[in-house]
């Protein structure tokens, strides 16, 4: 099981979407994003306005669907997905089945040690660390905001008062990352060269 974790707008998605699709019998893809709290939830807890914060999450089904994947490998688990054009989880929307031999896990908070988060890294066997230039990323979030109805200066205040803190609380664990990878340009590629694999320390 690796798990890949990097701020909003990183290129976690891209790279783990790229090597499944390299292995597309033996590799699948399970979120953590599929965990975020259904939007009428968040406004009955008053985290709507933080959505995407540690706290607007399920991360007690997330450390339990991991759990679930790893103890059970010769059963077929179904995990949820999120849906970017409802802003909404999808449940039962990815089959993790016996013939996936590599399980991708990727989010923000793999690496974080704060609210039950701390469980997640102990049950992954590598966990790679995105880092994108901050211009480069920036763009990308404001573009994702605009795509998914906000006009140009609500993506950019969502940007500014919503990802960039979460961006700085992700990048403080980055350093108990197995992996580093580099996308300076704000891009990756496939497949990836082979010097890629450079230990963050």
């Amino acid at each position: 099981m690796v798990g890949i974790v990097g701020a909003p707008g990183a290129g976690k998605s891209t790279l783990a979407a790229g090597l499944a699709a390299e292995h597309p019998d033996t590799h699948v893809v399970v979120p953590m994003d599929g965990f975020h709290l259904a939007r009428r939830e968040l406004f009955r807890l008053g985290r709507w306005q933080r959505k995407g914060a540690p706290d607007t999450f399920d991360v007690d089904g997330y450390v339990n669907l991991l759990e679930r994947v790893r103890n059970e490998p010769d059963q077929t688990v179904y995990a949820p997905r999120f849906d970017r054009e409802i802003e909404e989880p999808i449940a039962n929307a990815i089959a993790v089945e016996p013939r996936h031999t590599t399980v991708i896990t990727e989010g923000n908070y793999l690496l974080h040690n704060e609210g039950g988060w701390d469980r997640v890294r102990p049950l992954l066997d590598e966990c790679w660390y995105v880092d994108c230039e901050y211009p480069a990323r920036i763009v990308r979030l404001i573009v994702r905001h605009i795509e998914n109805g906000r006009t140009g200066p609500q993506a950019a205040a969502w940007v500014h008062d919503v990802d960039e803190p979460n961006a700085r609380l992700i990048r403080a664990a980055r350093e108990t990352a197995d992996v580093i990878i580099r996308s300076d340009d704000g891009r990756l590629a496939f497949p990836l060269p082979p010097d890629w694999r450079t230990p963050w320390w």
